[in-house]
């Protein structure tokens, strides 16, 4: 990696993006001063621990705040470069909330100086970097931003989406290309210069909208190509054909791929990116929409099966109460911590709240207490799970969970929402 001018960097959100960032940073022996509301982060890092699970990450961090290049605070502080990795959800219809963008860039602004960059890496909505601009000016008239009709500017300005895969962000943050739109071509190059800090793969030079559109479209992308295997298993259920043999058996078609069916779709992106568009362009994004509301239908419609199972062992004469229901995986996708958006919390929280039967949850991937509204459960082992379940319902494609359905008694009720029994 070259040799920057970037002595100091600041990351405004310490999540599951903003910490191994700023963790690449600091391994490159630049000074990064990590900020966040959560006073329980600061703490972890600040001794060389982490709040979140990330293969790898642990080391670095733990390498970084020994060495001092990365300290984490509750407040903002001077540097030369300001990241901004706060949450974008949704509220309301589906409308995005650009809050968290607007407290973080309303909280830099006093102590931004002639020279620094600002750059935007949260997913947002087309336009929310020239509207983060406007806040920033706001707060800031002494400095020149890059508006239209500025040509001498103060603070660059640009925005940088992640395009990381949980469980491999750490070699993917350096490897994978980014896509770099700086709101004029300077800010560009100055946003070059700072990622190629770190980063080994291609930069991608573009203006903000397209590169915000850019990442819409990447999430959107995945959503229906999601959405259509989703689909499938629901049309293979009703006329009596198994979903994953099929999928295996088109998959050998050269140029088909369909990927692997689930019980919906979560995580801070796929399942909240969509709704961006959709909300920019209604009338246009149709397949969009659509696609979004298959999978948000999917959980529900693994409710209908675990619902069906239990009516069936009623009408062999069993007490609903008297039932016990093992629910397998609370993560949003497989061999990851991550509860966001999870449709597997979604159905096991709406279990929780619908039936009288007992049940246990199995999340290897998470030794916390469960969140509301599951916290006054346990959690268990899937042998002890296994042992006693009536109704087993597998809905996160786990690799502890690969050996459950040949260790199941004889009698319970199966629901394989994500082929695991087809992965061994």
């Amino acid at each position: 990696m070259q040799t920057s001018s970037f002595s100091t960097v600041s990351v405004i959100g310490l999540g599951y993006i903003g910490l191994p960032t700023a963790a690449m940073f600091a391994s490159r022996k630049v000074k990064v001063i990590g900020v966040d509301i959560n006073e329980h982060a600061v703490r972890t890092i600040n001794q060389g621990k982490i709040h979140i699970v990330e293969p790898e990450l642990d080391m670095i961090v733990h390498a970084a705040v020994t060495e001092g290049f990365l300290r984490a605070t509750t407040t903002v502080e001077a540097a030369d470069a300001f990241l901004i990795a706060v949450p974008t959800p949704f509220k309301g219809n589906h409308e995005p909330d650009l809050s968290y963008v607007r407290a973080a860039a309303e909280s830099i602004a006093p102590v931004l100086q002639p020279g620094n960059i600002v750059v935007l890496e949260s997913t947002s909505p087309v336009g929310t970097t020239e509207q983060m601009v406007e806040w920033l000016a706001a707060c800031r008239p002494d400095l020149r931003f890059p508006r239209e009709g500025e040509s001498v500017v103060d603070i660059n300005v640009a925005y940088c989406p992640e395009r990381v895969l949980p469980g491999q962000v750490v070699r993917e943050l350096v490897e994978n290309d980014r896509i770099i739109g700086g709101l004029t071509r300077a800010c560009s190059d100055r946003a070059m210069e700072l990622y190629r800090v770190f980063v080994s793969g291609d930069l991608l030079v573009t203006n903000a909208r397209t590169a915000e559109m850019g990442k819409l479209t990447e999430n959107a992308y995945r959503d229906v190509n999601i959405a259509f295997a989703n689909e499938l298993s629901m049309i293979c259920e009703r006329i009596g054909v198994d979903v994953w043999e099929l999928i295996r058996l088109a998959n050998h078609h050269p140029r088909v791929n369909v990927l692997q069916p689930g019980c919906g779709v979560g995580g801070h992106c796929i399942a909240v990116d969509p709704w961006f568009i959709v909300d920019k362009t209604p009338d246009e994004a149709r397949l969009i929409r659509v696609a979004r509301e298959v999978n948000d239908h999917k959980p529900e419609w693994v409710l209908g099966k675990v619902r069906k199972a239990i009516a069936a062992c009623k009408g062999e004469g069993r007490q609903e109460q008297d039932l016990k229901i093992a629910v397998f995986g609370l993560a949003f996708k497989p061999n990851i911590d991550d509860l966001r958006e999870s449709p597997a919390l979604h159905i096991s929280s709406a279990l929780a709240a619908s039936t009288s039967a007992s049940l246990m949850f199995v999340e290897p991937n998470i030794e916390k207490p469960l969140p509301h509204p599951l916290e006054s459960y346990g959690l268990c082992s899937v042998d002890d799970a296994v042992q006693v379940a009536d109704i087993t319902v597998l809905l996160v494609a786990h690799r502890e969970f690969y050996s459950v359905p040949e260790k199941l008694r004889r009698g319970t009720r199966l629901i394989d929402a994500v082929g695991v029994s087809t992965k061994r």
